[in-house]
């Protein structure tokens, strides 16, 4: 059977930020028809890639190609202004307000060409956003009153609207509840064109036809899903944990045998230079000998050291092979909070939208809250971090607090990591927040990388170590959806960390995975009142 033919043709890509840091040089790869999961560690560049091939980049060199129409939901959504309408966000506001017209009596040719063959484009609509859940909201809605998992559900109904024949979907499970992410995995089921999909999500995953492992510029292709992808690995990662042992076991014989030929050309020599200082050997045979032996043992020394030192390129070759992630480090002692210390009190509040809410925490609690998309969780957690009021009742935090957003919009993206740590923590010198940038992996260089530059990832880990090392330390920490953008690596650097946090935890989250590695103690669920639940 002819081979398919591709949907993405990538040739000889260089791309580099205005800073100059090189993301690509020369990557060439190919994407066939199906379902193609791309996955790599947190700043190897899989959101670059899908930008540049959505043509949201231009590459510094080389070229993309596209076989017929394309689709892309980015990480982080641009939806337009907050008084923007759904069915503006949509794409079909004119060929709507087109079709009332026509209804109502104005038959003009403008109104026609507008509609087109798309008579039937409001139920169409109207069906794609109840497929996905949001068969509440109104075609006349705000876009600025939906959640951030509706603004993901919203966006995907515009790409299926539009049913381009290659899809790139970056992040797609991000702030969806786990109804809404059920529903996303029955629409990429029975999509029928290209899917390009960078995710962590593990069943979502499972879902493609070939896993692209984008690692140090080079994207290298494994048949199979998520758990094919993972048992190939693991072969390759034990045989080369078994070539290291090996090429380790290797060097340590050759520079013994180097060691044991020294010793043996020593003592020849010892042994040659006294025959000839008791005269045993006359001299013009003895410097012969000499000469010979020097020759003999230069040759033999060389070749050892050469044996040496090609056993010692194997082992670093075999040492490459083995996979080695840092971890991120945050166990800092001033965010310590004491058993029975009262961290915060909810009492009567209702918050924005109608939500309420009693709550009492003491210590170093860890608290997951749970509820469906629009329920108020973000709302609640704003109100918490005091960046929008309570409607009424009481709301008391009585300890430093910080807030993680979804959006990770807190750092100035013209400045550097350090730059922004430094406004957070003014008293602090800068050998001091490089220090601690190095417990978040940002060493050396990486360090001075602006902002705006960051991966999804790279910029979750600079986010919380503003958050963390600011000023003072915070004893209360709440997270919305930490683990959006993250790769599967970074979810369990995370989630290492937050195990090793000593302040008490409120996090929204619809990975209860994570959630339960983190060590959860209260499961709290919102969805109109605040309740605790038990443990999911």
């Amino acid at each position: 059977m002819p081979a398919p033919s591709p949907v993405v043709t990538c040739s000889g890509l260089s791309f580099a930020w205005p800073d100059g840091t090189a993301v690509f040089t020369g990557l060439s790869l190919v994407i066939g028809p199906g379902r193609t999961g791309l996955i790599g560690v947190n700043g190897s560049g899989k959101s670059t890639l899908l930008r540049l091939i959505a043509g949201e980049l231009t590459p510094t060199a080389g070229s993309v190609t596209v076989a017929g129409e394309l689709g892309y939901l980015p990480q982080n959504l641009a939806l337009g202004a907050p008084d923007t309408r759904v069915d503006e966000a949509l794409g079909i506001a004119r060929i709507r307000a087109a079709v009332a017209a026509i209804e109502a009596g104005d038959a003009s040719e403008e109104n026609f060409a507008r509609v087109g063959e798309d008579w039937d484009v409001e139920e169409r609509a109207r069906a794609t956003l109840d497929r996905l859940g949001l068969d509440r909201v109104p075609l006349d809605r705000r876009i600025g009153d939906l959640s951030g998992g509706e603004a993901v559900l919203l966006c995907l109904a515009a790409q299926f609207l539009r049913r381009p024949g290659v899809l790139l979907l970056d992040e797609p499970t991000n702030n969806l509840d786990l109804v809404a992410r059920h529903r996303l995995y029955d629409a990429v089921g029975s999509w029928k064109g290209a899917l390009v999909i960078v995710s962590h999500d593990r069943e979502l995953l499972d879902m493609v036809d070939q896993i692209g492992e984008l690692r140090s510029g080079e994207v290298r292709w494994y048949g199979g899903n998520l758990t094919d992808y993972e048992q190939a690995v693991a072969v390759e990662q034990e045989a080369a944990e078994r070539a290291v042992r090996s090429a380790e076991s290797d060097v340590q014989r050759q520079k013994r045998e180097l060691i044991e030929a020294r010793i043996k050309l020593d003592r020849r020599q010892r042994y040659g230079q006294k025959m000839q200082d008791t005269q045993r050997v006359p001299k013009i045979i003895a410097n012969a000998l000499k000469r010979q032996a020097q020759v003999s043992a230069g040759k033999l020394r060389i070749g050892h050291e050469d044996r040496l030192d090609e056993a010692k390129e194997r082992l670093a070759a075999a040492e490459e092979a083995v996979r080695d992630d840092d971890e991120i480090r945050i166990d800092l002692p001033a965010t310590a909070v004491p058993s029975g210390r009262g961290v915060l009190a909810l009492r009567g509040a209702e918050v924005r939208y109608g939500a309420r809410a009693d709550l009492l925490v003491r210590g170093p609690e860890r608290m997951a809250l749970t509820g469906r998309n629009g329920a108020g969780k973000t709302t609640l957690l704003r109100t918490l971090a005091g960046e929008i009021p309570a409607v009424s009742g009481e709301v008391k935090v009585s300890v430093p607090v910080r807030y993680l957003p979804q959006r990770l919009d807190i750092l100035d993206p013209g400045l550097t990591i350090v730059q922004n740590v430094a406004r957070a923590a003014p008293a602090a010198t800068e050998n001091q927040i490089r220090a601690q940038l190095a417990r978040f992996l940002f060493r050396g260089r990486r360090a001075d990388q602006q902002a705006g530059t960051l991966s999804g990832g790279e910029l979750f880990r600079a986010t919380l170590a503003c958050l963390l090392l600011a000023e003072p330390a915070p004893q209360l920490l709440l997270l919305d959806e930490p683990t959006n953008n993250l790769d599967m690596a970074s979810v369990r650097q995370l989630s290492g960390a937050l195990r090793s946090y000593r302040g008490a935890l409120l996090v929204a989250s619809h990975d209860v995975p994570f959630l339960r590695e983190i060590g959860i103690t209260r499961w709290l669920r919102l969805d109109g009142t605040l309740a605790e639940i038990d443990p999911l």
